[in-house]
């Protein structure tokens, strides 16, 4: 079939098609039809029953193109997906007007992929404490980091403090062997990755040499009244009741905190009750706290992902 809406400049035809036609593939591999350009014409193989859909996504993906968007397959990802789910949005406002949330040592710009994104680092910046939900790949860890660096570099905060709790093995720390940072740098992974992809390897370093990054096991931050700070708690799925409690009540004057889980991908023995879950319960309808609730929608990592999370059930 050949779409109704026909492409005309050679650039963003270009941006369309993306480097050694990258984009069209993604249609192969997520909906099993074949996109291909014949002069300004988008020929598509294999779409019976699948027209209108097809040419609502090439409405949107040429007004992107045309507009300057550049468009790789995250994007091209993220259009199909909102259009199989027939959620209508303005992609030219989410992708032409954002406005970055900070840049990487390497001055690339970070932006928000995905509308719940937005709406997470929005929540993040107006309110002094913030829920992250959502299945994995939706960049609550990454976005979350970004916006931690960008005020402690905007004098914002002092120091930022990453924390998260310890249960996969039903390991205590004090029979891992090393200093507390040591015993707790495998659990933190994601957030080092993040820290490096933003901040640099070097730079990270000497944030955490001079105690302007922080890194506390949560289990070591009862007695603490976290001030000047930008406090992400990771993994929160994980953490009981009382310890969230007790996290909570550790915010001080002119701090951030923001906690991230995966309500899907609870450790906790069943004896125990999350209390990332209980705490949402409690808090949703309290002023300046902001709940963001990411979907399989938001997951802008490989396809494979999205159908991995779906064959699981994951909404």
């Amino acid at each position: 079939m050949k779409l109704k809406r026909q492409i005309f400049h050679v650039d963003a035809m270009a941006n369309l098609v993306g480097i050694n036609d990258r984009n069209l593939r993604v249609f192969k591999q997520y909906m099993n039809v074949s996109v291909t350009l014949n002069d300004r014409n988008i020929i598509v193989s294999n779409a019976e029953g699948k027209e209108n859909l097809m040419n609502n996504i090439f409405n949107i993906l040429i007004d992107l193109a045309e507009n300057g968007i550049s468009l790789t397959e995250r994007e091209i990802i993220y259009v199909i997906k909102c259009c199989l789910n027939e959620q209508k949005k303005d992609f030219l406002e989410l992708y032409k007007n954002a406005k970055p949330i900070c840049m990487t040592y390497q001055g690339k710009k970070i932006l928000p992929k995905t509308f719940n994104q937005k709406y997470y680092t929005q929540a993040i910046k107006k309110n002094e404490l913030t829920f992250g939900i959502g299945p994995a790949g939706t960049g609550k860890t990454f976005l979350g980091v970004a916006v931690a660096l960008d005020a402690l570099k905007s004098g914002v905060v002092k120091k930022i403090i990453l924390t998260r709790p310890v249960v996969e093995a039903g390991e205590s720390l004090g029979f891992l062997p090393g200093d507390v940072k040591e015993k707790i740098d495998p659990y933190l992974v994601p957030l080092y990755d993040s820290l490096y992809d933003i901040a640099g390897f070097e730079m990270t370093n000497k944030y955490i040499e001079n105690k302007i990054i922080e890194i506390a096991p949560l289990a070591f931050m009862r007695g603490r009244t976290l001030e000047d700070a930008f406090v992400i708690l990771d993994e929160a799925q994980n953490t009981t009741k009382s310890q969230m409690k007790m996290f909570l009540t550790r915010l001080g004057f002119s701090s951030r905190m923001l906690i991230n889980g995966d309500p899907t991908q609870i450790d906790l023995p069943k004896k125990d009750q999350s209390g990332l879950l209980d705490a949402i319960k409690h808090l949703e309808k309290i002023e300046n706290v902001g709940i963001i609730k990411f979907e399989t929608l938001d997951v802008i990592r490989n396809p494979i992902v999205q159908k991995i999370l779906e064959s699981y059930h994951v909404k």
